[in-house]
């Protein structure tokens, strides 16, 4: 499973998205019926120098491939899309590495997408989760008036 990463100085500053991952991969692995050392948790998606979060997905799929598992099955579960992160990263130039190192099966399991079931579940949790909040014509308004003090034409 890979998620896309953040800079690890993120995690040292509390950040809860690194233990967020790794809830989402044990639950998904419960659901999967995945045993322990059937899956792994990787980050991908990394820029600039500063250090991100570790295991590194095109690290980790180089070691399998020199070392086992030969086979493998890719999914991203942090993606609700799939998008040149998921693709071009994972799918193809991840999934081209894996082969030429050594691997012998790299299966890419697509995200949900823009299928009706997927955009109608998105729009009740979003539905949901946003109870309470400014009405719409209220956020518009709000947002009008920022862009307005920041210099923007009527």
């Amino acid at each position: 499973m890979s998620f896309h990463g953040l800079p690890k100085s993120y995690l040292l500053a509390g950040d809860p998205y690194h233990c967020h991952c790794f809830k989402t991969a044990r639950l998904l692995a419960e659901q999967l019926q995945l045993k322990e050392g059937e899956w792994t948790l990787n980050f991908q998606s990394r820029v600039g120098r500063e250090e991100w979060l570790r295991p590194y997905t095109e690290e980790t799929l180089l070691k399998f491939a020199k070392q086992g598992p030969k086979r493998i099955t890719a999914l991203c579960p942090g993606f609700a899309v799939d998008c040149l992160e998921t693709l071009e990263e994972i799918a193809l130039r991840n999934r081209a590495d894996f082969l030429a190192a050594g691997g012998e099966q790299f299966d890419y399991v697509p995200a949900l997408n823009a299928t009706a079931e997927h955009v109608s579940v998105l729009n009740d949790l979003i539905t949901r989760h946003t109870q309470g909040w400014l009405p719409l014509a209220s956020n518009t308004e709000h947002s009008q008036s920022l862009a307005k003090h920041q210099g923007a034409a009527q």
